[in-house]
């Protein structure tokens, strides 16, 4: 039997999806071209997801990176980030105007002080370690994956805009104050959301979807039984990631791709700024 296609002994041994190229690896991943299974070793990441070495190659328009390398390669943009808002913290913690001078309020914001709108992201509930635990573990596991795939400075944009337009939601729909990376965080979880969303039909890319589509309908829906969560900034947010990445989609591959990325989040968190500032 030709070892290169595993589907045809798959369905007939009625055995668990192994990668085509090692039979010995049972994998859930699948190619987005031709559905055959992939190990982490044979998958290349690409613009419409991940491929097989056959279905990468024959794109040819952009550079293939393995799972693999993925994995080793450094994303400074996350650790900058935790590091800045654990120092945030730790100031807050020692200060209390710290927090004052620096959440997000919409009297500050409409007497001119614009910039809450982004450093607020950064603050979060001096007595809740809840509150910076959940957003720094969540930013820990989802950033790396899209700093990797897009780039630091994309992804610096990313987050900067879903942050930006979070606080544009409070601040229109909102007469108070709030603090925390929940805006940032939900544009992150929407920028994930679109990206598997076509891929839900397989295996993997399905149990990741249904898994990130329970999990933000959770914390969507947390403001119907707590009080004190800035809903708005979520949803703002949210959509922040998910018009972003739905751009991004467009873009052709090629070697133009990384600037036209970066111009799209950075044209969001502009827009955003527009916003502040006319409030």
């Amino acid at each position: 039997m030709d070892p290169d296609t595993p589907q045809e002994s798959e369905a007939s041994a009625g055995t668990e999806p192994v990668c085509y190229r090692h039979p010995n690896r049972v994998t859930y991943l699948g190619c987005s071209e031709c559905g055959k299974s992939i190990c982490p070793d044979c998958s290349h990441d690409s613009a419409v997801g991940q491929k097989c070495e056959e279905c990468a190659r024959l794109g040819g328009r952009s550079q293939v990176v393995t799972a693999r390398q993925l994995q080793n390669k450094r994303t400074p943009v996350v650790t900058t980030i935790i590091v800045i808002t654990v120092l945030a913290y730790l100031g807050q913690r020692s200060n209390p105007r710290f927090t004052a001078d620096f959440l997000l309020s919409t009297s500050a914001v409409e007497n001119g002080e614009w910039w809450r709108a982004i450093t607020s992201a950064f603050l979060h509930s001096p007595s809740l370690l809840i509150h910076i635990g959940f957003n720094m573990y969540a930013l820990y596991i989802f950033g790396p994956r899209i700093e990797r795939q897009v780039g630091a400075i994309s992804f610096a944009g990313l987050y900067l805009a879903s942050a930006m337009i979070g606080s544009v939601a409070f601040v229109y729909l909102q007469d108070g104050a709030a603090l925390g990376a929940s805006g940032a965080v939900f544009g992150l979880f929407g920028a994930v959301l679109l990206g598997t969303y076509p891929h839900r039909h397989t295996v993997a890319g399905g149990a990741q979807f249904r898994q990130l589509l329970i999990l933000v309908g959770i914390n969507l829906a947390l403001p119907l039984f707590l009080t004190g969560i800035a809903w708005e900034a979520h949803v703002g947010g949210l959509i922040a990631g998910m018009t972003i990445v739905g751009a991004w989609q467009r873009i052709k591959p090629g070697p133009q791709a990384a600037t036209q990325r970066a111009i799209t989040a950075y044209g969001v968190a502009a827009l955003g700024l527009v916003m502040i500032l006319i409030a």
